[in-house]
């Protein structure tokens, strides 16, 4: 059994409880007790005991859309389109296992580190990344990057395969879904194709959808609707579906998620890099939409920090609306722990026994977080969401395994994973000769 007792517990349970002063413990994957008092007896010698005295007890987050990805810090200055061109595509299309494994490494490690416990992740070379789920600890949802097969790319048959190959791996911690990438690399059949092989498969769906007013425009033109509407039309929305972005929503692609029960992941920081705009996520929240957050790419949003993402999502919306009463602290928490594993279907994003082990500790005695009044409850979230960063989180939790006790990563060697990550970019840089 693990013990992480004398913390402050934030449980996200139906009263939103928040314990000042709590114990939780975990057995095999699973929490097993939530209390105000510590158990003592039921501690036994073999048990792991954390003190958290001083550290907040939570759940981990959920990064909802994410792409494993190779490089960093090039096109800064490019619009969606053109950065995919030229800065995205050219290193996806390229991607061997071996460094398809090292990127995922450093991604999901640099996750890791700021609390994120499970990823959403649309990329290639899924073998690759499914190992480096298994090694690292942290819990995935991998799909591949399908587009039509003239474009040479992962297409159908691949996320057959992809599936075949990976789906359950690590005791049930990695699963695969069907992806789909954008409406410009794909068409209407091949959306009918994605919906068919996930009800085949009895896995969900992946997708990004109308992310900027460029691939909409592509949309109408060549197919005479909207993305959303497109995927609405051929039955790939619904409750097993999670669509990217959604910053460009008109009111009936809106109705039209709620309707399907389809969550959408808010990449707030990536839609303003890119200038792809403000995605209307007050509307969407009170559209009655399940809504969480993701970063996308550290290639397009530069940092896989969550936690920035979450302070973005926060205030984003208050500047937009002029209105400091929306996107309270309190939601937005639940949107990067409650509504990111509602939409993977996971039973996690609360301290509550029986729910899936997945918990991160923060430290609270920090000059960020001071001063901190015990007892309030809303201050104590208004820090998390605008003060706290990654490099708070002190411990991780993953499946009831320990995978980073005091900031150091117990699976794997990090400096070895900088290294290798970093030969991999550099081996392909030459090969595409930059």
């Amino acid at each position: 059994m693990l013990v992480l007792k004398n913390g402050v517990v934030l449980t996200n349970n139906a009263n939103n409880d928040i314990l000042w002063g709590g114990t939780v413990c975990v057995r095999d994957n699973r929490i097993s007790y939530v209390g105000s008092e510590s158990p003592v007896w039921k501690v036994g010698a073999d048990d792991t005991v954390i003190d958290c005295d001083g550290k907040l007890i939570m759940p981990g987050l959920v990064d909802l859309h994410y792409h494993t990805c190779i490089s960093r810090g090039e096109g800064d200055w490019l619009p969606l389109m053109q950065w995919l061109d030229e800065t995205w595509y050219p290193y996806i299309n390229n991607i061997d296992p071996e460094s398809a494994y090292h990127a995922a490494m450093a991604s999901y490690c640099e996750s890791i580190k700021a609390g994120v416990t499970s990823v959403n992740d649309m990329y290639r070379q899924l073998p690759s990344l499914a190992r480096a789920a298994e090694d690292s600890g942290i819990r995935a949802v991998l799909s591949n990057d399908v587009m039509l097969k003239k474009y040479g790319h992962d297409n159908i048959d691949t996320a057959r395969e992809s599936y075949e190959l990976c789906n359950g791996k690590a005791d049930g911690r990695i699963q695969v879904y069907v992806g789909y990438e954008w409406m410009p690399k794909g068409s209407p059949e091949l959306l009918r194709e994605v919906r068919a092989l996930a009800d085949d498969l009895d896995t969900g769906i992946h997708i990004h959808l109308n992310e900027s007013l460029s691939e909409i425009e592509y949309s109408k033109e060549h197919f005479g609707r909207r993305p959303a509407e497109l995927a609405y039309d051929n039955g790939v929305l619904g409750d097993d579906c999670v669509a990217a972005h959604c910053v460009w929503l008109s009111d009936e692609e809106m109705a039209m998620m709620a309707e399907t029960g389809t969550s959408i992941a808010h990449n707030p920081l990536s839609n303003a890099k890119l200038g792809s705009g403000v995605a209307r996520v007050p509307d969407y929240l009170a559209r009655g939409v399940n809504v969480g957050i993701g970063h996308d790419a550290a290639k397009c949003s530069d940092s896989r920090d969550l936690w920035e993402n979450i302070r973005a999502a926060a205030v984003f919306h208050r500047g937009v609306r002029s209105d400091s009463s929306i996107m309270p602290a309190e939601t937005v928490l639940r949107m990067a722990t409650v509504n990111g594993n509602r939409a993977l279907h996971h039973d996690g994003g609360r301290i509550v026994k029986g729910m899936l082990a997945d918990i991160i500790t923060v430290d609270l005695d920090t000059l960020a977080m001071t001063p901190l009044a015990w007892g309030d409850d809303r201050q104590l979230c208004s820090h998390l969401v605008y003060s706290n960063n990654g490099s708070y989180v002190r411990d991780s939790i993953i499946d009831g395994q320990i995978v980073m006790r005091d900031r150091v990563l117990t699976h794997v060697d990090e400096h070895q994973i900088i290294q290798n990550a970093t030969r991999a970019y550099l081996n392909m840089r030459q090969r595409l000769g930059k």
